[in-house]
């Protein structure tokens, strides 16, 4: 279910929305704005997205099981809880290692503008 809304929106559990399947790969938009794209994944062992662009900055985070992201040159092994900001424009790629779950927040309505990230 995609929900189009500028209201608040809570959800308890974003692993509770999807399973992963035993092969493929399966998503689900969970929030769309002029502003935000919000899409959760859910990958059976194995499985890829292979390397792409995107013309916005986006968040990526494992929420749950291991996988394998390729950042440009540079390789993460994701755990549940491993979070990455990519700018615009950045080469990357996925393989699950482990039936996992990751979510994506698209920043669309950040364009080309600069986006200020501040780890703790």
């Amino acid at each position: 279910m995609t929900l189009l809304t500028e209201s608040p929106i809570t959800i308890e559990s974003l692993c509770d929305r999807i399973t992963p399947p035993q092969e493929g790969t399966l998503s689900v938009t969970l929030q769309q704005t002029d502003h935000v794209k919000v899409v959760l994944f859910a990958f059976g062992v194995g499985q890829e997205l292979s390397e792409h662009t995107a013309s916005v900055p986006a968040i990526m985070q494992q929420l749950s099981g291991e996988a394998s992201w390729r950042l440009g040159d540079q390789v993460i092994e994701a755990k549940t809880g491993t979070w990455v900001w990519m700018p615009a424009h950045q080469p990357h790629a996925l393989q699950a290692q482990t039936p996992c779950i990751m979510l994506l927040t698209m920043l669309t309505g950040a364009g080309s503008q600069t986006v200020s990230c501040n780890p703790a």
